[in-house]
């Protein structure tokens, strides 16, 4: 029995905050458990939301120099972390932050470099678990499905309502497949801004709306939807097709708002009905969304999970924290049968303070 205490460090495209989990794993005769003894999620102030939104379109100066400062940020915040939790970690396993992800284009790029952690938790710190996959002909995502595979078994779908919603589940041969589907809180958080919103609370401002049919049909006829296989999206591919969608429509923003939940509902529901599984697990920012919840229990026949907030809030971060593990014991950690890429990975950076 193989014992491991890993941080996992989470940011995701809703700019809500950084979410960081203390996980303790165990590992006995091939089955891994885990425990979150300690967790917390600390809040973005205005300068890194600013920051991080036009960090895409800044300088590759600023990029570097951004970098590296991102980097100082979450060692700082984690060296906070660690000592109020009186806790002592193996590891840190560090997504980042995402600025670029263009499979297209084989490229992708999280900024917090692992080395700027490492020299201020003095701590080995595991980062940049996207390039590898990548420079495979991977899609470099989704990488939280070996962690549903190993984590969450008992599920049949494992279905993340995060900036994009993405499901995992496996296939009829045993392996374990996943993909983005549609961009989910990246997109209700748009609209919901255009209201001076941060979020619609519980959809409460989608539920006034009405379906603009019209704008539902366009929304579900972009190309993206129709692909097989590995696949998935970012933030460039939401301002290339979806804003320009969003902005030619004149429903109401409610009616907007109304609509792309119907039109999130119907894309996960299509790929529900194509798979048979009995229930699927909901976690992410979106599973706080009751009137999106609703929705998606309308659009799907398998029993819909809801499970405890601890798990909807720090599911990624505990699978990141799982991936470091992995890394740790140079075991696969990105599965090919997900992102397409001609071999699995054992994917992450392992930077070590100067004392290791």
């Amino acid at each position: 029995m193989d014992k491991y205490k890993v941080i996992g460090v989470m940011s995701g495209s809703s700019l809500d905050g950084v979410d960081i989990a203390y996980c303790e794993f165990t590992h006995k005769k091939g089955n891994w458990s885990y425990r979150v003894p300690y967790s917390i999620t600390y809040q973005y102030s205005d300068y890194w939301k600013e920051k991080l939104e036009h960090l895409p379109s800044a300088t590759a100066y600023d990029l570097a120099k951004v970098d590296n400062e991102y980097g100082l940020f979450l060692g700082k915040i984690l060296s906070v972390f660690i000592r109020d939790g009186h806790i002592k970690p193996d590891i840190i396993a560090s997504h980042g932050h995402t600025i670029f992800h263009d499979p297209d284009h084989y490229f992708t790029c999280q900024i917090g470099k692992g080395s700027a952690i490492a020299s201020l938790t003095q701590m080995p710190v595991i980062s940049d678990f996207r390039s590898s996959d990548m420079a495979k002909g991977g899609q470099g995502a989704p990488l939280v499905p070996i962690g549903d595979k190993l984590l969450f078994g008992d599920y049949d779908f494992c279905l993340n309502l995060g900036g994009i919603a993405n499901v995992s589940f496996d296939d009829d041969e045993g392996q374990r497949v996943a993909f983005d589907i549609v961009p989910c809180n990246m997109a209700l958080n748009y609209l919901s801004s255009l209201l001076d919103m941060p979020y619609d609370n519980e959809g409460s401002e989608a539920r006034k709306g009405k379906i603009d049919i019209s704008l539902l049909e366009e929304l579900n006829s972009i190309d993206y939807y129709w692909k097989t296989g590995a696949k998935s999206i970012g933030r460039e591919w939401f301002e290339r097709e979806i804003i320009p969608v969003l902005t030619r429509s004149k429903a109401s923003l409610r009616d907007k708002m109304a609509t792309f939940t119907e039109h999130i509902a119907q894309q996960i529901g299509k790929i529900m009905t194509k798979h048979y599984g009995q229930n699927f697990l909901i976690t992410g920012g979106g599973a706080y969304n009751t009137y999106l919840v609703e929705r998606i229990t309308e659009a799907v026949i398998p029993e819909v999970v809801i499970p405890e907030n601890m798990v909807i809030d720090y599911k990624e971060a505990i699978i990141f924290a799982l991936l470091g593990a992995l890394r740790y014991r140079n075991q696969t950690n990105v599965l090919k049968s997900v992102t397409g890429a001609s071999s699995h990975s054992k994917a992450g950076t392992i930077w070590l303070p100067y004392f290791f």
